[in-house]
């Protein structure tokens, strides 16, 4: 498709039938390009004038739209996008040399696309699949447990130009990979068994179940849900029609995270159930699922469900039989932006537009979705909530500790025997997970991604809790072995990637940490650069607009506190050094020239290296 296929901008039959399918809706911009990306291959420049022009938009809102999201493309990235998984775990386990081993197969350069235009390697954050890595995605499917047999494979299948569909089934195999069960994981969930439990006590009783089970928030703030949902509930609806939203965010883009990934794929009803019997009790009739453009290929499954629940009148008018309680459900996809894990960032995506937080207050709970009373929880927090409606609050407030209650879903990945998904009460010790999980030889742990905190061995008696380790569920463990300054400096260059550019703080700071980083990495660091990471630091902490930035700097800073040798053992010089030599930059021109005398030298270089200047 190029920009000659187009009109003068008008819509041609497939981009009508795309705008048309989503009502020409403004708010469903990002929706309408992933969709015209699927059929065009990528978004030229007249398709989005198009579109533009269809939804009585500013092209350069539709442009801006487009060019904010990495699964948005607006030149061609050939019939197969290969993109490995980046995170830290993946690269533990080889994916960087398995890139380049694919790239070498194709002959193409990473980050290019072909010359016959047929295909594209490059990386990505995360793909949710640390726990079977090294992993990528190919045209947005993923493909697990990545070796050099397979990807020599993967090549051939790419020149041969086959249809995904007929690649190896084993390729695409996903496993839940679940460890240990306790209350969420150990049971079975029939479909509309929590929403009938909470229907048969009413709305203001489920909330007072939810205020007795003391739920805190599962994505990492721990805020309490039974608050958050009361706020809404007493919120005024905004104007005439004025409506109030259940948003479920499952958006786990943390890396090392997975949990919800295998909660949508095995216990997606438990979460509808929950995100239903929310929408009942705050008195809203509609509910969002942003799911993680990483996971679009749960996306058939999911829609199959609710359309499932629809026939079963768990969905929709009269649920469950009780007439004037309404609630339905739409899925919307992301599409690659760490950012929109925040709630309000994810809101601005979900009205089609680019992902930047909102300035607080006013709170989601009184003004969120299309400006409405809005109760956005994670995925594992509605669950939790379902459980509430079955078993009620003081059973749930049984479980964990005082301040915590219920239980806690892990991901585990990197140096253990058995990565996956641990379900624990919380209140349980880091040391205790680390021997469940096979990990004997960690030196230290990153708890909640790279946002978190890293644990270093004398503090592996901590428990994970909001009072003492809170955790959005990611647990990535590193062995003896592993260098820690390159762990941070993975997470470096992930915040840099991630930064939606919005404030100058964390657009600018988390290029100079990375700067920081790479001149250490490469010999030419000193006690200058060491110094330089903690003042961005707390520059990033106090002025960044959002959590991203604020937290960009964590796991530098933890691992200069606890693992500083590994930062030391790398510095050539006590004073300043300059990361680039101009008298090995004129190299090539005195070669060419064929010059050598100290007057073809650069000063303070030429004295070095023995030329009198």
């Amino acid at each position: 498709m190029t920009d000659e296929s187009f009109d003068a901008g008008r819509l041609d039959d497939t981009l009508q039938a795309i705008v048309d399918g989503h009502a020409r809706q403004p708010g469903q911009l990002l929706q309408i390009l992933l969709a015209a990306q699927d059929s065009l291959g990528y978004l030229p420049a007249a398709a989005l004038t198009a579109i533009a022009r269809a939804l009585d938009l500013p092209r350069a809102q539709v442009e801006g739209v487009a060019g904010f999201y990495s699964f948005l493309h607006l030149a061609p990235v050939g019939r197969y996008r290969v993109l490995f998984s980046d995170n830290i775990t993946d690269r533990m386990l080889g994916s960087g040399e398995l890139l380049d081993r694919l790239c070498n197969k194709l002959w193409i350069e990473r980050g290019k696309l072909s010359e016959d235009a047929l295909v594209s390697v490059d990386t990505t954050s995360c793909t949710g699949l640390c726990d079977q890595g090294p992993a990528l995605l190919v045209n947005g499917r993923p493909l697990s447990r990545l070796s050099a047999e397979r990807v020599d494979r993967i090549a051939e299948l790419i020149r041969g130009q086959l249809p995904l569909a007929d690649w190896p089934s084993e390729y695409f195999r996903i496993d839940d990979n679940i460890r240990r069960r306790d209350a969420v994981l150990a049971g079975e969930w029939p479909a509309g068994q929590a929403l009938r439990a909470a229907l048969g006590r009413g709305a203001e009783a489920m909330l007072g179940e939810m205020k007795l089970a003391n739920l805190r928030g599962r994505g990492g703030a721990g805020f309490t849900t039974a608050i958050k949902w009361e706020s809404a509930r007493r919120a005024p609806c905004h104007g005439e029609n004025g409506v109030r939203y259940v948003v479920a965010n499952a958006d786990e883009g943390e890396p090392g995270t997975f949990k919800d990934r295998v909660l949508l794929s095995s216990y997606a009803d438990l979460l509808f159930d929950g995100m239903t019997l929310a929408g009942f009790t705050i008195g809203a009739s509609q509910g969002l699922l942003y799911l993680r453009g990483e996971y679009a290929y749960l996306l058939p499954a999911l829609r199959d469900n609710l359309a499932r629940r629809r026939r079963d009148g768990l969905l929709g008018p009269a649920l469950c039989g009780q007439a004037g309680v309404d609630f339905e459900i739409d899925i919307h996809l992301g599409a690659g932006a760490y950012v929109c894990g925040e709630e309000t960032a994810l809101l601005e995506s979900l009205e089609g537009k680019r992902g930047i937080p909102r300035s607080r207050p006013p709170f989601p709970v009184t003004v969120g979705y299309r400006g409405q009373p809005t109760v956005v929880n994670n995925v594992e927090t509605l669950c939790k909530a379902a459980l509430v409606a079955l078993k009620g609050g003081a059973w749930f407030a049984g479980l964990g500790t005082k301040q915590s209650t219920g239980t806690k879903l892990l991901s585990i990945s990197g140096d253990v025997e058995t990565p996956g998904i641990y379900e624990y009460p919380f209140g349980v010790s880091v040391k205790q997970v680390l021997y469940d999980c096979g990990a004997g030889n960690a030196q230290a742990v990153q708890v909640s991604g790279p946002s978190g905190i890293c644990l270093a061995t004398h503090e592996f008696s901590r428990c994970i809790a909001f009072e003492d380790v809170p955790t959005a569920g990611a647990l990535m463990v590193f062995g003896a072995h592993r260098d820690m300054f390159e762990v941070a400096r993975n997470f470096a260059h992930f915040f840099k990637h991630e930064s939606c550019g919005f404030c100058t703080p964390c657009r600018v700071g988390t290029s100079l940490v990375v700067n920081c980083m790479d001149k250490i990495a490469n010999g030419h660091g000193s006690q200058y650069e060491i110094n330089e990471i903690f003042k961005i630091h707390r520059l990033l902490h106090a002025a960044s607009h959002c959590g991203l930035g604020q937290a960009a700097c964590n796991p530098l800073f933890d691992t200069l506190q606890k693992f500083r040798p590994a930062y030391e053992r790398r510095l050539r010089s006590l004073d300043f050094e300059p990361a680039f030599d101009l008298d090995q930059a004129l190299a090539a021109a005195r070669q060419m020239t064929g010059r050598d005398d100290a007057d073809a030298h650069f000063g303070l270089a030429a004295r070095a290296s023995g030329v009198d200047s």
